[in-house]
């Protein structure tokens, strides 16, 4: 059985290009840093979950709930297979026990704060916001997009963002953490306009003060899909 399964809407994904040297300290063991076009990216992602199930059950008001997360993108070789994953920097949710029960079973880096989202459509397009709380200062990531679905096309810069699979977790210099998450290919609304005010500082540490004055490489919308997250094992860098 799963560890959770759940539904992924609206993901709002802002990409970074960064330095490298920056992302080394968090890369967890055995795992190498995937680039895409000679660019490493670090990706502002915000999101809704509904209809929340852990190990089948769904649990009172924690089933809706908005995630904003910042991530990296690295690549783990299991024998003959490449697996393309993902790191957490910080993952923000509105639920304490959220963070309690990802921080100790997968040991990732989870930290609740005050969040609202809103979406809003039009007969041609939609918009969608998310906002926390960090430090006392609202901050906000919002996007207009096309209100009709496209494709992702292959080898895309959106199949590369929207495209890895498992999730790689930082436990000691020598232990890593591996889970996968299951689902389909995603679509995506073509994004109109954005806004982005967010001190990344505040949120994310002063190692990241220099997105706050960055403007992406790119901005993107995905539909997003019913989703499983399975259960964890451990691997050895």
């Amino acid at each position: 059985m799963s560890f959770l399964t759940a539904e992924w809407r609206k993901l709002a994904i802002a990409n970074y290009a960064v330095n490298q040297d920056l992302l080394l300290p968090y890369l967890p063991a055995g795992t190498e840093l995937d680039i895409w076009n000679d660019t490493c990216y670090v990706s502002l992602i915000g999101f809704l979950f509904k209809n929340t199930k852990l190990l089948g059950f769904s649990i009172p008001f924690h089933a809706n709930f908005e995630e904003v997360n910042l991530r990296f993108y690295v690549k783990y070789k299991d024998g003959d297979t490449t697996k393309r994953g993902v790191v957490f920097i910080k993952e923000i949710v509105p639920k304490f026990a959220l963070s309690v029960v990802a921080n100790t079973v997968y040991h990732e880096n989870y930290e609740t704060m005050p969040m609202t989202h809103r979406w809003s459509e039009t007969e041609e397009e939609r918009e969608v916001e998310y906002s926390w709380r960090s430090k006392n200062e609202w901050q906000v990531f919002s996007v207009t997009a096309n209100k009709a679905l496209s494709e992702i096309l292959p080898d895309s810069e959106a199949d590369f963002i929207t495209g890895h699979y498992w999730g790689y977790t930082r436990c000691s210099d020598s232990k890593t953490n591996e889970y996968e998450v299951k689902h389909p290919k995603w679509a995506q609304y073509k994004v109109r306009d954005f806004k982005i005010a967010v001190d990344f500082a505040h949120t994310y540490g002063p190692e990241f003060e220099f997105l706050n004055h960055q403007q992406p490489v790119s901005v993107m919308l995905a539909e997003g899909s019913d989703i499983s997250v399975e259960g964890k094992k451990g691997i050895q860098g």
